[in-house]
């Protein structure tokens, strides 16, 4: 059957185009791939959700701080006070953006991933020192947010069939003992699906716990409010809120922070140190040992900036609207959509799905080399939550971010339409483990040696 996708209204259109504007430019929008058959069209990445493109505001501020760019904290050089002032101005602008509280530290670390584990070690030493208890999480997580609690004894609730469910087995666990923290994700990695944080957050804190928030998903398409909706702690990622520079943050409140044992012992972290010892510095110094990546810092910052610029209705509308003509098209061509709840969650705009007669794998390997589109594969580091899904050889991923278009959206119903009627066009075979184009004519850049891509010598080495 042919599907039909109702266009978009026009008004909606100019809408996002004149609101969105030079505040969502990105770096690399009309950037061309190559196919295996040898054309070479428009990147359609739907991909957001791993990592999204650099704004082209980010891009700018970064390439602006370069050419005065030095060492951060305890330098007289001119360029080492400049980037001190800015790096601690990134502190400041992040806790804006996300609404902390005069008191709540911002600590940079490099993804969610290390600023969740931070918050893991400082749990674990204040439960130890004070007997707080332990901490309660749910099953659907992404592996961040569930191994670090995991490997500190962590209590896992399962996901109940409806989030009211849900909620009531969350408030049963914190009822049975005593819990310190309360670690759920903001939106699903997997399915899109939000929680509602502020009944979460009056939750834990009725039974005397805290709320720590996975916000890697929900940052980049929703406003978060620290004070407003009382979450005690919230980590998310640049590369995910389009400042691919590799910094992270952890942003929530001191006093635990300060109680624990430095993230990383050394340099910077320190008050005084004697060869018997060491007194260390109060948050965020204390867990920021070494060179920090003020590029990073930096970076997420000015995203912070620039999507914080965008009003928040003008990202959920565009997001919504695509994710919609998304849900339909895959519904009209038999694909199956995974959900955790079945009431009409709101969601942000990753859908993840299978289609049937085909895996996962050769899916996104066929996007790609066929029809030069982006998605993910695989168990996307939530394997308890696939498993529950009976999705244990994975499933395919696609989400939207700001430069995503209706065209993007069409692309790919259309080459997963082409997939179902005729299959692939090109062969595939397994490759080192990974199932890949066979042959594959195409080529890396020109400043990526393809003999030194995977092993050898540094393509650096004099000849």
């Amino acid at each position: 059957m042919t599907t039909v996708l109702s266009p978009i209204p026009e008004q909606a259109v100019l809408r996002d185009a004149t609101e969105l504007g030079a505040l969502a430019a990105l770096v690399g929008a009309d950037e061309s791939v190559p196919l295996v058959d040898g054309r070479r069209v428009r990147y359609a990445n739907l991909d957001y959700a791993a990592s999204a493109p650099s704004l082209q505001a980010v891009a700018d501020r970064v390439a602006a701080a370069l050419p005065l760019y030095s060492s951060v904290h305890r330098g007289a050089g001119y360029t080492s006070q400049v980037c001190t002032a800015a790096y601690e101005s990134a502190r400041r602008t992040v806790a804006g953006f996300v609404g902390a509280r005069e008191e709540d530290v911002v600590i940079f670390t490099r993804n969610t991933t290390d600023a969740l584990n931070l918050l893991a070690s400082t749990v674990a030493a204040v439960s130890a020192a004070d007997g707080v208890g332990s901490v309660v999480y749910l099953d659907i997580e992404h592996h961040a947010n569930l191994l670090p609690w995991q490997a500190i004894g962590g209590r896992v609730v399962e996901a109940r069939e409806t989030l009211a469910e849900t909620l009531r087995a969350l408030e049963a666990e914190l009822e049975r003992t005593p819990v310190a923290l309360l670690a759920v994700t903001g939106a699903s990695n997997v399915t899109g699906e939000l929680l509602p944080l502020a009944v979460l957050a009056e939750l834990a804190h009725r039974h005397g716990a805290r709320i720590a928030v996975d916000g890697a998903q929900l940052v980049p398409h929703r406003r978060v409010d620290l004070a407003a909706t009382g979450i005690d702690y919230l980590a998310f990622s640049g590369h995910k809120l389009y400042a691919p520079f590799g910094s992270g943050v952890l942003v929530g409140r001191r006093d635990w922070l300060d109680a624990a044992p430095p993230h990383l012992a050394g340099g910077g972290a320190v008050r005084s140190v004697s060869l018997d010892g060491a007194v260390w510095a109060d948050s965020p110094a204390r867990h920021e040992a070494g060179t920090p990546n003020v590029v990073g810092a930096l970076a997420l910052a000015a995203a912070c900036c620039a999507v914080q610029e965008l009003r928040p209705e003008v990202i959920v509308t565009h997001e919504g609207e695509l994710l919609r003509r998304l849900d339909q098209g895959l519904a009209e061509i038999g694909a199956t959509s995974l959900r955790l709840w079945a009431e009409g969650t709101e969601r942000i705009a990753v859908v993840t799905f299978t289609v049937p007669g085909f895996s996962a794998e050769l899916v996104a390997q066929y996007l790609s080399a066929e029809h030069g589109i982006g998605v993910r594969d695989g168990k996307f580091c939530a394997h308890p939550l696939l498993a529950r899904f009976d999705a244990a050889d994975g499933a395919v991923r696609a989400s939207i971010g700001l430069g995503s278009t209706q065209v993007d959206v069409d692309r790919l119903i259309s080459a997963l339409r082409q997939l179902r009627v005729e299959g692939p066009n090109w062969t595939y075979e397994r490759q080192n483990g990974y199932l890949a184009p066979s042959p594959d004519p195409r080529a890396l850049p020109s400043w990526i040696d393809p003999a030194t891509a995977s092993a050898g010598p540094s393509p650096c080495a004099a000849e």
